[in-house]
This record gives C-alpha cells, sequence and structure tokens, in this order.
C-alpha cells in the first residue's frame, strides 16, 4: 500500500528538482534571522525550522553559517542594485532621473528593513564579509558607474553644476535613507511616530529628493541691484 506524502513531503519532493528556490528561500528566512539577531546570535536550527528543507541541504549549499551569512549579504545587495538597473534612468532627463534614483533609493531601504540592519551588522563586523565579495564589489561599482553617466548628462546639459563627485552623491543618497531606517526606533522614542507615518514618510522622502537636487542643480545667479 502506498504512503500517502504529506503536504511538506510533497513540497520537499518537489523542490529537489528546483534547488534556486530552495536557495532563495534559504536565503530570505536567513536573511531575517540574521537582521533580528546578528551573526553571532542567528541558529541555523532556527532558519532550518522556518524553511522547507533540511539542515543538511543549508550546509550543502552555503557551507557553514558564516558561509550563509555572507550569501544573504551579497542577497541583499543585489536586491537594491536590481532595482536601481531597472530605473531606466538613461531614458530620462537628468533631473528626473536623479529624483527618481533618491525616491526609489528612499522607499526601497523604508520597506527593506532587514537590508539596513543587516549593512549595520556588516559595520559592527568591520565590513569583514564585504571585503571579501567580489559579488558586492562588482555591484556597488556597477552602481557607481551609473551615477557617473547620470551626473555626465547632467553637467553636459546644464542641469548638473560642474564637479558633482558620483561616490559623495551616493553618500549623500544613502545617508537619507539608511538613517531613516537605522535611527527610527530612538528618533520615534524622543520626538514621536509622526513622521514614520505613510504622510510623514513620504514628506521625507520628497525633502530628501529637493535636498539632493537642490545640491548638484546650479545655484541661481543672486540678483543684482538696478
Amino acid at each position: 500500500m502506498t504512503k500517502e506524502l504529506t503536504n511538506k513531503e510533497k513540497t520537499r519532493a518537489g523542490w529537489k528538482q528546483n534547488p534556486e528556490r530552495v536557495k532563495r528561500n534559504i536565503l530570505k528566512i536567513a536573511m531575517a534571522e540574521f537582521a533580528r539577531n546578528g551573526l553571532s546570535g542567528a541558529k541555523i536550527d532556527e532558519i532550518s525550522a522556518q524553511t522547507e528543507t533540511s539542515k543538511r541541504m543549508i550546509y550543502y549549499y552555503f557551507g557553514d553559517k558564516e558561509g550563509l551569512y555572507a550569501r544573504a549579504l551579497e542577497a541583499a545587495y543585489e536586491k537594491v542594485r536590481d532595482g536601481e538597473s531597472k530605473l531606466d534612468l538613461d531614458d530620462l532627463p537628468p533631473r528626473e532621473a536623479l529624483a527618481r534614483l533618491v525616491a526609489f533609493t528612499f522607499d526601497h531601504h523604508r520597506r527593506n528593513p532587514d537590508f539596513i540592519r543587516m549593512v549595520m551588522i556588516e559595520n559592527v563586523h568591520h565590513a569583514d564579509y564585504l571585503r571579501q565579495s567580489e559579488i558586492i564589489r562588482d555591484l556597488n561599482a556597477g552602481a557607481i558607474s551609473r551615477l557617473e553617466a547620470l551626473i555626465a548628462r547632467g553637467e553636459a546639459s546644464g542641469d548638473f553644476r560642474p564637479g558633482v563627485d558620483a561616490t559623495e552623491l551616493h553618500w549623500q543618497i544613502s545617508a537619507l535613507s539608511v538613517f531613516n531606517v537605522s535611527n527610527r526606533p530612538t528618533f520615534s522614542a524622543l520626538f514621536g511616530k509622526a513622521l514614520y507615518t505613510r504622510d510623514g514618510q513620504d514628506r521625507l522622502r520628497d525633502r530628501a529628493v529637493a535636498m539632493i537636487l537642490g545640491d548638484v542643480c546650479p545655484s541661481p545667479l543672486p540678483r543684482t541691484s538696478d
């Protein structure tokens, strides 16, 4: 008599034919676990219990906890850089393209707080794992290259002032977008939660866009007296 498979057994049986789906699921769960508990506090047993696969398969795909952490960090950066690459900035006028990039970054970070927590954890580790990753290095080099191309277009059209540095601009965009998430608990505890309502977040995003554009766009000429 054939034994009827449980739903979980059926799922696992199907996943054996789709290893990429298995790895994506593991990474999704692992990122949340690392973001919540850090590298030292995260447990493979906890991650395994929340996936549809086994602890053995986690070790098979990622080697050990540090290997899983490193790959989860890479996946977090891949997501944000992939989103940036799909903005079609080359098809937009420079000012509109930069505004879209800033708004995307702000919205991505507020909707993906685990990414910011992973970045914060990696800073605790002095960027040891990030520094070893060629994937993250290449992803971020590509982000700077795209920003350099946008700046060049803006300077050529007169939309941007001369001498805008891509790395400095990236820092400014990141600073506004990351602080909004990283310091939310302390800021809201001190000053209330008004800025973290939907309307408050939309206003902050619009201010971030205005601040960045205000910095890179040419200053108006001062008026001369008659």
